[in-house]
Formats: C-alpha cells, structure tokens, sequence
C-alpha cells in the first residue's frame, strides 16, 4: 500500500469516525500531494506498512498539521480549521506553505507514530473493573500495556453514567456516557492499590509540550474528545515507564500481591506489538495465569480489532475459566454492547 492508499483508507475510517474535516483533509493528501520539498518526499517515499494496523503514517501527518494549528504557529493554517467549513483549495495551499515554513517542526513530528490516548475507552475499563471487583472481592493491582500518557490508568477516578446508574466517584471531573447496549456492570466499587503502565515513548501528559501532542492527534472537528482529555490532565498522572513491554511485564508478573487481583489490560495496542512479540507476551500471561491462586489472581482484559465492528472485548480470570468475549465497543468508546452477566456466579461463570 503506498501513501496516497493509505491516506484514503485512513479518510474512510475517520468518516466512519465522525470525524469529516479529517477525512477530507487525507483525501486531498492522497490526490494533491507531490514530490518537491523535504516533507512531501519523506511522505510519497516512505517504505514499509503506512497504515493504521503499521506506521500510520496519514494520522502521523495529520497530527503534525494539527500541532502546528494548536501551537498558535500557523495562523493561516489556523483559520482553515473548524469549526470553519473550509474551502479545499485554501485548504491544501495552507498545508503546501506549512511544509515548507515548517518544515524542522513537520518532520519531527512526523519521526514518532501518533499516541492517541482516548480516555472514552475508559468505560470499558471501569466496567471490567467493577465486574472483577465482584468476582473477587479484592483490591486491584493495575497493569497497562501500550499507555502513552496513562490516562486510561486512571479509569477509577472517572465516571461511567448508564440509564442504570453511575459507576466511579460521585464528584468525579472526567464522566464518561458512552451509547450503552446490555446488562449494566455490577457496582462494586473497585479499589486500586497500585497502578503503572510502559510505552516505549510514553509521553508526559503534565508538561506542555506532552498535552499539545496529546491534543493534536485528537481530531480537531470533535470537540468533546478535547474536553474530555483535558479532564483526564487535570488528575494526578498516573507512573508510565518507559521500556519495552516485554521485559517490563515479566517483571510486573513476576512479583504478585497477595490479597489483590492484578489487572492487566490494553486497549488498541496490541496490535502494534510484532507477531514474535504478541505471543511471548500472551505466554507470559498465560504462565502467570497458571501460578494464580485465590488470593493472587490474575486478570487480562483486551479491547482489540479482530476485524469485526469496532474492538472485541476480552476478559481473561485465573484461576478460573478460558478467554470470554464480553462484548464489542467502538475504537473511540462511542458505543459499548457488554454482554456479560449481570452478576458473577460461579468461577467459570463469572466472566
């Protein structure tokens, strides 16, 4: 696939999204762009997978585009963005004259992949956590792999509100209502005693320049996303160690807590580990999984593509029974349909 395909696969999906300035933004990429100048010639020669399952290299420049906007660097640029409805032809003459006005600031940005910490995947998480609260009574131990600034480890202090009820503190700043399809979750009020995550570019959430890269790999014609990032800034940053995931997790599995459930989870991130690198991972999971006990079990929650609708979500509780899918949610947490029981029942039941 070379870049002007990976652009228009990449449009699609973001107007599946709700995100149409973005979409039109890849696809004039993928008709106007030309050799001729530093950042177009590393875009149109660039080698290897440029999509969403590799390099992503559409929303790598999408992202670098929209840093400039928020940076306040390119006012021009700036005025095209929404919420203006911008003409296509102003449009790309901005973004041809930001390739070369910017041209140090476009290609360092587009050295790194994006890191789109979407906090909405953080209903699926409080809802796994107050299932596996249920099923175990116990304290969790919180383990996230692939989490960028590490908003999602802070998925307790945040909100879910179903017509059922609210999940998560009461007074809490980040309140999440995705479209909810299923059962509610039971409440059991999760209680996280330690929480800690790897990237191996983990970006500091706390300091200006790691919120503008955060912001700017969020779409810019969807406000809310915004609003809700900047929620999740406002809490205390969780511990994101800066590692490769492998060794990190032998680690973390290596050294359990009696008396607490570790959790271990990633949303959309699997995916990007290599294939050798997938099922080392999945064997140490798996290894642990077998050591567990009663009052040292462990749990792997998954939210990833599987090439249906959306991510599959998976929970995993040793001791106890084989993988479950529980249920399907949108990339974005715009929607979750749960389907696992109301109540946990029995150990193979419970999930």
């Amino acid at each position: 696939m070379d870049l002007r395909a990976a652009c228009t696969d990449q449009a699609a999906a973001c107007a599946r999204l709700g995100s149409p300035f973005t979409a039109g933004l890849l696809r004039l990429a993928a008709e106007r762009l030309r050799p001729g100048g530093a950042v177009a010639d590393r875009l149109l020669g660039w080698k290897g997978a440029l999509g969403a399952g590799g390099q992503s290299v559409p929303l790598r420049l999408a992202g670098a585009l929209h840093g400039l906007v928020l940076s306040g660097a390119a006012p021009g640029l700036a005025a095209l963005y929404p919420p203006v409805d911008p003409d296509p032809d102003g449009l790309w003459a901005e973004i041809e004259a930001a390739f070369t006005t910017h041209e140090t600031q476009l290609m360092r940005w587009l050295d790194s992949p994006p890191q789109t910490n979407e906090v909405r995947r953080s209903a699926v998480l409080i809802a796994a956590g107050h299932w596996l609260t249920a099923a175990t009574g116990l304290p969790l131990v919180l383990s996230e792999i692939g989490a960028s600034a590490g908003l999602n480890l802070n998925w307790d202090r945040y909100a879910l509100d179903l017509p059922e009820g609210s999940y998560g503190p009461v007074d809490a700043r980040l309140r999440l209502a995705p479209d909810w399809q299923g059962p509610a979750p039971p409440k059991a009020t999760p209680r996280v005693i330690d929480r800690r995550g790897v990237d191996l570019n983990p970006i500091e959430g706390s300091t200006p320049e790691g919120a503008l890269r955060l912001r700017a790999y969020l779409w810019p014609d969807q406000p809310d996303r915004r609003r809700l990032t900047d929620a999740a800034l406002a809490e205390p940053p969780a511990p994101v160690d800066r590692e490769d995931a492998l060794p990190w997790l032998a680690r973390r599995l290596a050294d359990p807590a009696p008396g607490a459930l570790h959790m271990i989870f990633h949303t959309v991130a699997w995916q990007y580990l290599p294939e050798a690198a997938r099922a080392e991972g999945d064997r140490l999971i798996a290894e642990a999984g077998a050591r567990a006990t009663e009052t040292a079990p462990l749990a792997r929650v998954e939210m990833e593509a599987d090439g249906g609708d959306g991510a599959a979500l998976r929970i995993t509780l040793w001791p106890g029974g084989p993988p479950r899918t529980v249920g399907r949610a949108d990339f974005h947490g715009r929607w979750v349909r749960w389907t696992a029981a109301e109540t946990p029942d029995d150990r193979e039941g419970r999930i």
